[in-house]
């Protein structure tokens, strides 16, 4: 029997439209024997044994052991129990804990009660579920049968609720912001377009908060943040989805030395507190977040890779021509900003493994991002790199309307040559900062990368409960991912 097979046994059954519980499986586990329990589940096993029936259920704290005595319940309630069940139902029951021989938890039951029938069977128990795509279609199996995916998601969980008290205690103010928006902004990225039926317009997916979340900290509130699902219509690759979700966050009056050190006390006080470990294991190599995280001149590092001065080649047929020279394909680069970072992700960030800050960025790259004072042609701008994958990218905020006007306007005249993935200019945006901004520094951090990072995961996939995926039909795309910021 495979899990697509339907089975029906018997007459139809009503499910139960409720039953009340007061212990979980994991309070059965450390209650002493003789406590009065009454738990519900699902029935992932179901073995007789001469007189005994034991099952195992499965509840959302873990799974424990049930039995059903003939002699204690009679010959025709044991037989009425016994009969009505099958592996994959939802079953309710009143009873009392005791530990087997064999050491087991045990409720013992006095009262058993069908709440839902599954008419179709459970994946084979001693081998969970193998296959990737049904594990990636039918998550609900995969949850089932598998304890590590669902230790997976539980520790994701735990990763932003312990966010959201850390910066809940730090005075940050959680706000949402739109996912349609009429100009995609806030990251170098395609996006993706709907049509808004009742107001007669094209609107976009978001690329990124940023621009909104910016307005919020004009309006006076100078510590904001969310944690919501951008949307980049790129490709797809283990460490790149084109739905994923990111925490944003901005501070008045910070610049990006603060976010610096702010940062590393969140991604610590997770690992500390989740994970009970400053050191992670990424597919067989350890990543040592305790220790002192370097910072790593971004222009150096691609220096030191290449041999190119950055600081020097500042045109992009130039770059061009030293790109092609490394054998780089640069077809698809559309700007002096895209041979850049074509250059950093091909030579550089592979070898970024131990966590480390790279800092220094070209100012072609963010045009949201403040110039620095002491070189205008580099970026106040950092962003934590382990593993080769860009976690966080963080700067100070451009504050400054006509800087900002400016930098806009050149992203508008590279989309107009062709670069579909610059950013779109806002002119409601740009009368906010007309009005004022404080000067902030805001930040973005993969939360999907992450979690796959400290949990092991191979891909995004694995971390979002229902990624999107083509038809059964037809294979994936395998364009390669080409979004920017954190998600890159």
């Amino acid at each position: 029997m495979t899990a697509d097979e339907p089975t029906v046994d018997g007459a139809a059954r009503l499910p139960r439209s409720g039953y009340q519980t007061d212990l979980t499986s994991a309070d059965v586990q450390a209650a002493p024997d003789g406590t009065p329990a009454r738990v519900a589940g699902r029935l992932m096993l179901w073995r007789r044994m001469g007189g005994l029936v034991f099952g195992t259920i499965q509840d959302r704290a873990g799974r424990v052991q049930i039995s059903l005595n003939r002699n204690e319940l009679g010959e025709e309630t044991y037989k009425e129990w016994h009969s009505s069940v099958k592996v994959g139902d939802f079953v309710g029951v009143t009873g009392v804990v005791f530990t087997t021989r064999k050491g087991e938890r045990t409720v013992g039951a006095t009262d058993f009660a069908v709440l839902n029938k599954a008419v179709r069977a459970l994946p084979d128990k001693w081998h969970g579920i193998a296959d990737v795509e049904t594990r990636y279609r039918r998550r609900y199996l995969d949850l089932l049968a598998n304890p590590a995916s669902r230790e997976r998601f539980q520790t994701r969980s735990r990763v932003i609720s312990r966010i959201r008290r850390f910066l809940d205690d730090a005075d940050f103010l959680e706000v949402e912001t739109p996912v349609l928006t009429e100009a995609a902004s806030g990251a170098a990225a395609r996006p993706f377009i709907t049509r808004h039926n009742a107001l007669g317009e094209d609107f976009y997916l978001r690329i990124s908060p940023e621009t909104y979340l910016k307005r919020v900290v004009a309006g006076s509130f100078d510590r904001v943040y969310e944690i919501g699902r951008n949307f980049r219509n790129e490709g797809i690759d283990p460490s790149h989805l084109q739905e994923f979700t990111m925490l944003e966050w901005y501070a008045a009056y910070w610049d990006y030395r603060d976010n610096m050190r702010f940062v590393r006390e969140l991604i610590l006080a997770i690992l500390d507190d989740v994970i009970g470990s400053r050191t992670v294991t990424y597919e067989g190599t350890k990543l040592d977040f305790g220790a002192d995280w370097p910072v790593i001149d971004y222009r150096d590092a691609v220096e030191s890779r290449t041999g190119v001065d950055l600081r020097v080649v500042r045109d992009f047929e130039t770059l061009k021509t030293k790109c092609a020279d490394l054998g780089l394909d640069v077809s698809k680069a559309a700007s002096y900003a895209a041979l850049v970072d074509l250059l950093y992700k091909k030579t550089v960030r592979p070898e970024l493994v131990q966590p480390c800050f790279l800092v220094g960025h070209p100012v072609e790259l963010v045009p949201l991002a403040r110039r620095s004072d002491d070189d205008p042609t580099r970026l106040d701008m950092f962003q934590v790199v382990a593993n080769g994958w860009e976690l966080v990218k963080a700067y100070s905020e451009l504050v400054d309307p006509v800087d900002q006007r400016e930098r806009l306007e050149e992203q508008a005249d590279l989309r107009a040559a062709g670069d579909d993935e610059t950013m779109m200019l806002e002119e409601d945006f740009i009368e906010a900062m007309e009005y004022g901004m404080p000067p902030m520094s805001g930040l973005g951090l993969g939360i999907d990368r992450f979690i796959a990072l400290i949990t092991d995961a191979p891909t995004l996939r694995d971390v979002v409960l229902f990624p999107s995926m083509r038809g059964a039909k037809g294979p994936e795309s395998t364009e390669p991912a080409q979004a920017a910021g954190p998600e890159s």
